[in-house]
């Protein structure tokens, strides 16, 4: 560590987990992160300093982090409401100099290090490697956006440029955008497929250029001469889906609830069933139903493993045996490019009473968020507009401290769209998630409950808005022997008639 340190100037050096297109799933092959600790989620950064490896990770992975991080590597576990950069900043002597490489940071992200010595670093020391993208793949799955800036705009954040192209990518597993980045003006596009072509053209541009700090990479924006910052119009423009696009989803629900009714028969049905035996059969059941690709590895994770909100080894050893629990969350884009998401929970024979405590305190929780909105009293021109922020806290009334040993350790939920994961709308407790969430607005609801100990349980219906009221994509019903109705208040009773219980 430090011959590398010195080598490179540095005191310290950040190494991310993204790529140069700062998307959120980039392939292992590409992350550098990965290749120095060995962790493989999908978010969380690490610090090099002299003498150590510091690996931040949220509440979905302290336990994953923990089982993959290489020896050597201190998990930095952060706690709801802790921020990376800030823990990270706390490590840092203010006299010290600390290396960023430029292509995989934000600009935004970069000015947070304001004050410290940084020294931008154009290529990745430990993984430089960018996976080749095939423009030729490209095909137009939903209409092109009309959309005229009031200045020119320089846009790299994948999903809106596949937005306003309506252009998608199906080459790639775990995902459906187009790896390109956009110039638009009032009568000008110029979609750059081409890094070189792209960097030509930001240096020689002499007029101003909108650009949104918070998905720019920090190289791009060195090039540009005259940058003129702003939030993105069309960050919020794609949030509210178009009729069309609701349909869209519709569709791709349905097919997906087929899917994971599919699973749930083959679970049902055979024994001595491993968690990849289990993966590999739902990957087939989306492409029977017509799926492109998956939306991202599918999670299936047996007892224990369930625990770990984002588990991902799908272990060949791990066995399905009777009173077992299973988690299943996953999605696949369907000829939209619009990714689907759901999570159920099932249980092989009899379950315990434990386990059905949690599983009807999970249901209800889910229950009160989805239908927190509603007023009865009131008529739909005058019930109080929800955001993210107020589904998000009435799930945790309901589920925290409530079972001993059991947690809720991540947001109730996200938005949804070209990218499995997007905001606005967000269901957690950050500053965007204030945000009220619109007519047409998609995303998650997904709360949950963990025990490493034990198991966990999490139910996740991808839902819209409409007419201020939220309505659920996900029609695939709920686990009657895991539900203790006792535990159900009448009006929970009420409300759970509207999904089937299997």
């Amino acid at each position: 560590m430090d011959d590398l340190l010195k080598k490179l100037g540095v005191d310290y050096l950040l190494v991310n987990c993204t790529n140069e297109y700062l998307v959120e799933y980039p392939a292992l092959s590409e992350n550098a992160r990965y290749t120095l600790t060995g962790f493989s989620g999908s978010t969380g950064d690490a610090l090099m300093t002299e003498n150590n490896i510091y690996l931040f990770v949220d509440g979905r992975y302290h336990t994953q982090a923990d089982m993959e991080a290489k020896e050597g590597v201190t998990v930095v576990k952060l706690q709801l409401g802790q921020k990376q950069d800030e823990e990270i900043r706390k490590l840092i002597q203010p006299d010290k100099i600390l290396g960023i490489v430029s292509k995989k940071v934000s600009q935004s992200r970069l000015e947070g290090f304001e004050g410290f010595k940084i020294k931008l670093l154009d290529k990745d020391p430990i993984n430089n490697f960018t996976e080749p993208h095939d423009s030729s793949k490209y095909v137009r799955a939903m209409p092109k956006r009309d959309f005229i800036p009031q200045k020119p705009m320089f846009i790299s954040n994948l999903e809106e440029v596949s937005y306003l192209t309506g252009l998608r990518d199906f080459s790639k597993d775990c995902s459906s955008k187009i790896w390109a980045k956009l110039f638009i003006d009032k009568d000008k596009r110029i979609l750059f497929t081409n890094v070189e072509e792209c960097d030509k053209f930001l240096k020689e541009y002499d007029g101003e250029l909108v650009v949104d700090k918070s998905s720019i990479n920090a190289y791009d924006y060195a090039l540009i001469r005259n940058p003129v910052a702003k939030s993105s119009d069309i960050k919020y423009m794609k949030a509210v889906k178009s009729s069309e696009e609701i349909e869209a989803y519709k569709d791709a629900f349905e097919k997906t609830d087929k899917a994971v009714k599919a699973i749930r028969k083959y679970i049902e049905e055979n024994d001595n069933l491993s968690e990849y035996d289990i993966a590999k059969k739902l990957r087939e059941e989306f492409i029977k139903y017509g799926a492109k690709s998956l939306s991202f590895n599918s999670i299936v994770a047996i007892d224990k493993n369930s625990a770990l909100a984002h588990y991902s080894k799908n272990s060949k050893d791990v066995i399905l045996k009777e009173g077992s629990l299973v988690l299943i969350d996953c999605g696949a884009y369907y000829e939209s490019g619009l990714a689907t998401d759901i999570t159920r929970v099932f249980v092989k024979g009899k379950p315990s009473g434990l386990q059905r405590e949690v599983y009807t305190t999970v249901l209800k929780a889910f229950l009160n968020a989805y239908n927190c909105h509603l007023t009865p009293t009131l008529s739909c021109k005058e019930r109080e507009q929800v955001a993210g922020f107020d589904l998000d806290m009435t799930a945790h009334s309901i589920l925290d401290n409530k079972i001993e040993g059991f947690t809720f350790s991540h947001g109730l939920g996200h938005g949804i769209g070209i990218n499995v994961h997007e905001a606005p709308p967000a269901l957690n407790q950050s500053e965007i998630a204030h945000t009220e969430i619109s007519d047409g607005m998609t995303f998650t609801i997904e709360p949950g409950l963990y025990n490493p100990e034990y198991f966990g349980i999490r139910l996740e219906n991808s839902c819209y808005m409409k007419y201020g009221i939220i309505n659920s994509f996900v029609k695939m019903g709920y686990e009657g022997k895991l539900i203790d109705m006792n535990l159900l208040s009448e009006q929970e009773k009420e409300w759970l008639k509207e999904f089937e219980i299997l």
